[in-house]
């Protein structure tokens, strides 16, 4: 089987590029830094289903997606998630929430409606995601 991106994910976000294991997305909401990280393995809806080694690569990877995450201005708090109950494809979500946010101190998932980042904000964030994960490009 050929790796395809669930289209919802693929609506919602804009590429950043391939990890090791994962298609890494951000997510076109300019009210939080959230990044989706989405294994290339078909059929998997459960991290459990992952092998031995993927499983210890996903978390390599969600620690590298957190890293990044942290170090922005005004980041507080990581949310990590892997939630699947709209999209059933194994996606990870990997967002930082600061004090005081649109949906603080609730879940962000349903709150509100999205805001679409500024043109240059998009390109900028990406560029940084992909220096600080490593990520190839293009896909």
């Amino acid at each position: 089987m050929t790796f395809a991106l669930d289209p919802r994910l693929a609506a919602d976000t804009l590429p950043i590029g391939d990890l090791e294991l994962s298609r890494t997305l951000l997510m076109n909401d300019a009210r939080y830094p959230w990044l989706i990280l989405v294994p290339r393995r078909e059929g998997l809806s459960e991290i459990v289903e992952l092998d031995a080694v993927d499983r210890v690569t996903l978390i390599d990877e969600i620690a590298a997606a957190s890293a990044l995450l942290r170090a922005l201005p005004g980041v507080d708090k990581l949310n990590v998630g892997a939630l699947g109950n709209v999209v059933k494809q194994l996606h990870v979500h990997v967002l930082g929430r600061a004090v005081g946010d649109p949906a603080w101190p609730g879940p962000v998932w349903g709150f509100g409606a999205r805001q679409p980042y500024a043109p240059g904000a998009t390109e900028a964030m990406i560029e940084k995601a992909r220096a600080a994960l490593g990520a190839s490009w293009p896909l």
